[in-house]
C-alpha cells in the first residue's frame, strides 16, 4: 500500500520546478495523488476499512488545501498539474 522509494523519485523527477525540488506543491499533489489512487484501489475490494477511509479522506483533504494554495499562487502552474494529473475532469 505504500509508496515505494523508485516510484517516489520518478514522481519527484517527473513533477519538479527545480533542482533538488522535493517539497513544492506540485510535487507534493503528485505523490498524494498517486497514493490517493493506490488506496482508492485498496477500499474498492476491503470495504470496511474504515481506519483506511479515514486515512484517505485526510489525504484527500490536504491535496484540496495544496490545489488551493496553488491556484491562489500562480494560476498557470495550478492549471497546467490538473491537466497533467487528469483531476477535476
Amino acid at each position: 500500500m505504500a509508496l515505494t522509494k523508485e516510484r517516489k523519485n520518478e514522481l519527484i523527477n517527473e513533477y519538479k520546478t527545480h533542482e533538488g525540488d522535493t517539497g513544492s506543491p506540485e510535487v507534493q499533489v503528485a505523490i498524494l495523488t498517486e497514493q490517493i489512487n493506490t488506496l482508492n484501489d485498496h477500499l474498492r475490494t476491503h470495504k470496511k476499512d474504515h481506519h483506511s477511509r479515514r486515512g484517505l479522506l485526510k489525504m484527500v483533504g490536504k491535496r484540496r488545501n495544496l490545489l488551493t494554495y496553488l491556484r491562489n499562487k500562480d494560476v498557470t502552474r495550478y492549471r497546467e498539474l490538473i491537466n497533467k494529473l487528469g483531476l477535476r475532469r
